[in-house]
Parts: C-alpha cells; sequence; structure tokens
C-alpha cells in the first residue's frame, strides 16, 4: 500500500466514487472490489459504477492498512473492517454515555 502524504476533508454525507476510495485508501480498485464481494463493504447506489458514502473511507483505509502493516492475507480485511466499526460504535456509545453523566 502506497503512503499517502496528501490530506483530504471528505463530508460525510458525500457519495466518492470506487475511484476516489481506492485512491484515498492507497490502494488498486481490486482491494476495494474484493471488500464488496466478501460482503465487507455496502455500496451507497447498487449497480454500476460503485460508489460509496464517504464515511466508510477512514475505516476502509484503516483495516487495509492493519491488514498490509500485519501481512495478512486479503481475506482478512472484512475482518478487521467489521471489528474497526464495532470499536466506533463502542467509542460512540462510551461517548454518549459519558456526556449523559453515566458511568459504563
Amino acid at each position: 500500500m502506497a503512503e499517502q502524504d496528501e490530506v483530504v476533508w471528505m463530508h460525510a454525507e458525500r457519495v466518492i466514487s470506487i475511484v476516489e476510495l481506492a485512491h484515498y485508501c492507497g490502494v488498486q480498485e481490486t482491494e476495494v472490489r474484493e471488500l464488496v464481494e466478501y460482503g465487507a463493504l455496502e455500496p451507497a447506489v447498487s449497480g454500476e459504477p460503485l460508489s460509496f458514502s464517504a464515511e466508510r473511507a477512514p475505516q476502509v483505509r484503516s483495516a487495509l492498512r492493519l491488514c498490509h502493516d500485519l501481512e495478512l492475507e486479503s481475506a482478512s480485511a472484512p475482518l478487521v473492517l467489521s471489528l474497526l466499526d464495532r470499536i466506533h460504535e463502542l467509542e460512540e456509545q462510551l461517548m454518549r454515555l459519558s456526556a449523559k453523566g453515566a458511568r459504563p
């Protein structure tokens, strides 16, 4: 995976193409397509060309980077992505509870 020096600010509601997602993640389109085929990544709109919510880009990038850094097979990316999603959900839940003054 190529190291990216470019910083991209994307609005979470924006829909991006598979080309943009692959570019942002520093991978080939085929790796993004594999995530779709494995069921780990759902397109924002069904059909071709594939497009995705920009909100998913950071998680996809992190999952692919972890797989690369840990030398995992590409089939591991869906599991890594789902674990990152779960961590994100739990962090959001913890922040909501903390905002309410509740203890976890």
